[in-house]
């Protein structure tokens, strides 16, 4: 059996509104799961999910 590696979880809020912003950052939240302001979500911190939050870092917070 392959060995399970640790992955670690992190928590991404969304801080600011979408209103205003271009068409590819509203599909990056979207990818997200990030539908209204506020809201958080977890995803495990790999390179394609810290990629997408690097994109809109303005608009959302990682929480540890």
């Amino acid at each position: 059996m392959a060995k399970k590696e640790k992955t670690e979880t992190i928590r991404i809020k969304q801080v600011r509104s979408r209103i205003g912003c271009p068409k590819v950052q509203k599909q990056t939240l979207d990818a997200l799961g990030l539908r209204k302001t506020g809201r958080t979500v977890e995803h495990k911190a790999n390179p394609a999910i810290l990629g997408m939050v690097a994109k809109v870092k303005h608009l959302v917070k990682i929480e540890e």
